[in-house]
């Protein structure tokens, strides 16, 4: 098949990576120099896999800026462009994709538009009847950052939001470039496959904030969270994913689906979709008053990202506490060699990792690292379990 991929972030890059395994794939980005990277055969992303791929495997994978030459041949056309979260009309700003599917519905009236980008649940249906088309259907991804590729061999399970031919089809080719056998496969409506991403991550966000609760409430009594997560988490109906404590959830997808999710439930009732998005700001609150309790003349942020294998740093939590100690006298120094500027939200960025550990009277770090195990006794950190 010859297939059309909109967008060289994780979801596009990954699977661009997987489909290029057994088909034609093109991937049409507007930024120059990742297309010439893809071109070169190396990845756009932080993604082990994936660069080991482009490395080793014969893919049938080229890169263009043609939106022409994109969209002219293609029997699928991927959409996995980014939406923000727009928060002065409380959505997804999802300019990006709605330009994609313009484009492409007038270059090429047979392909199956196929929209792996985040949207309110809704969006599809209505673009739907904006073309008068059935042949533009969203299929949500759940992929984690530097593990992208890793999640679509080993997909959880594999949704359309279309019960037609070709999305069949289309479910068959990712299905068979996997490594995974028996893939659960489902076919539905398009709102309710919308729905299923931005609930899914509104879950994922809740237990986050879960642990992230129980943790602040054993730093306040001098109790052992470790503990206390692992008698709950041996509970097989809760199970042991998702339990170690951070500084809040963040990174590409749970803070905006989460406020998406909310601002979809518009005047239906609610509690607990609300808690999740406010215990956020909560969280990084109250560990910057702990941060703050010992009077450091110099705080040290080490790294900005959510996770270790990501050069992901958009929305990550730590900002969040950087920004609320802004607010008081403490300078502060960052850690964050994915930056070549000298300055990152006004604050010097520290390029030399041992000057940074001397001149740091304490060190912050969401995910500790063996860069920084000689100095523990500086750093703050709630990572309980060393992992993600």
């Amino acid at each position: 098949m010859k297939i059309t991929v909109v967008g060289s972030g994780y979801v596009g890059m990954s699977l661009s990576v997987l489909l290029a395994q057994q088909n034609e794939v093109t991937v049409l980005d507007i930024d120059p120099d990742k297309v010439d990277s893809i071109n070169s055969n190396k990845s756009t992303v932080v993604d082990f896999d994936i660069s080991s791929f482009l490395a080793e495997k014969n893919l049938k994978l080229r890169a263009t800026l043609n939106k022409k030459e994109a969209y002219k041949e293609p029997d699928f056309i991927i959409v996995a462009t980014p939406t923000n979260f727009n928060p002065e009309n409380n959505s997804f700003d999802t300019s990006s994709v709605d330009s994609v599917v313009k484009d492409a519905l007038e270059q090429n009236k047979n392909a199956l538009i196929i929209i792996k980008s985040t949207i309110p649940i809704g969006h599809t249906k209505s673009l739907q009847e904006k073309y008068q088309t059935k042949s533009i259907i969203f299929s949500p991804e759940f992929l984690r950052e530097g593990k992208a590729l890793f999640d679509n061999l080993y997909p959880s399970r594999i949704i359309l939001g279309s019960k037609s031919k070709l999305s069949r089809d289309f479910a068959n080719i990712l299905s068979n470039a996997a490594n995974k056998e028996n893939i659960d496969i489902l076919f539905m409506e398009s709102c309710d496959a919308e729905a299923i991403k931005l609930f899914a991550n509104s879950y994922l966000a809740m237990r986050v904030s879960f642990f992230n609760e129980l943790d602040s409430f054993a730093l306040s009594n001098k109790l052992d969270a470790k503990d206390i997560i692992e008698g709950i988490c041996l509970d097989e109906r809760i199970g042991l994913g998702y339990n170690n404590p951070s500084f809040g959830y963040g990174g590409y997808c749970l803070p905006k689906d989460t406020k998406q999710l909310l601002s979809n439930f518009n005047e239906i009732p609610q509690n607990l979709i609300e808690a999740i998005v406010t215990s956020n700001k909560t969280r990084k609150f109250f560990l910057a008053s702990e941060i703050l309790k010992s009077n450091p003349k110099v705080i040290g942020f080490y790294r900005l990202t959510m996770k270790e294998g990501s050069d992901n740093f958009r929305s990550s939590a730590i900002q969040g506490i950087i920004e609320i100690i802004k607010q008081t006298d403490t300078k502060i120094l960052i850690y964050e060699p994915f930056i070549n500027d000298d300055q990152f939200l006004g604050i010097q960025l520290s390029k030399d990792l041992e000057e940074f550990k001397r001149s740091s009277n304490i060190i912050v770090a969401n995910r500790l690292s063996e860069e920084i195990c000689d100095i523990s006794d500086k750093v703050f950190s709630r990572d309980i379990f060393g992992d993600n």
